[in-house]
């Protein structure tokens, strides 16, 4: 039998603010978009950098904290998988998309304005601190989102995942 592996690891920047929503079952979902940049030697020898652009999805209690504390410009570091997944557009349209499933978001110091963020009030707050983060529960399977199809989540397999 042939092995598999299927482990992303990435560190970026959030292209903007994060977006959280819950699915019927009460299950929060946040996606955002990783800008992650590769600095080479061209073969001229000149230095070119090139950012790609990579879609983030977060399920469950990280999804909620990844909303309350990141913003465009934070610094994070996701290790995750990938997945694919395909639907029918309005328009009747096939289309697909591959994004990584993170299992964990580390938040990074410095850099973008993840520095703080806003409660319902409007009045700014700390970032948790590091210690916090870390504690929250990473091997939660009610929080993994859906297994490797399309549609579902490990607690109801046929409510459709809008994204």
């Amino acid at each position: 039998m042939a092995a598999n592996l299927n482990k992303i690891l990435l560190i970026g920047n959030l292209t903007r603010d994060p977006e959280l929503r819950y699915v019927p079952s009460g299950t929060a979902v946040a996606t955002f978009t990783l800008a992650v940049n590769r600095v080479y030697n061209s073969q001229a020898g000149e230095k070119k950098e090139e950012t790609s652009f990579i879609r983030i999805v977060v399920w469950g209690r990280r999804a909620e904290v990844c909303g309350e504390y990141l913003s465009k410009g934070s610094p994070v570091f996701v290790e995750g998988r990938l997945q694919s997944r395909s639907w029918e557009a309005q328009d009747g349209q096939k289309r697909s998309t591959i994004e990584v499933i993170a299992d964990n978001v580390q938040f990074l110091r410095g850099g973008g304005s993840g520095e703080k963020a806003s409660d319902q009030s409007g009045k700014a707050q700390a970032a948790p601190a590091q210690e916090e983060v870390e504690s929250i529960n990473l091997n939660d399977d009610a929080a993994q989102g859906p297994d490797s199809s399309v549609k579902g989540n490990k607690n109801n397999p046929t409510e459709e995942v809008p994204f």
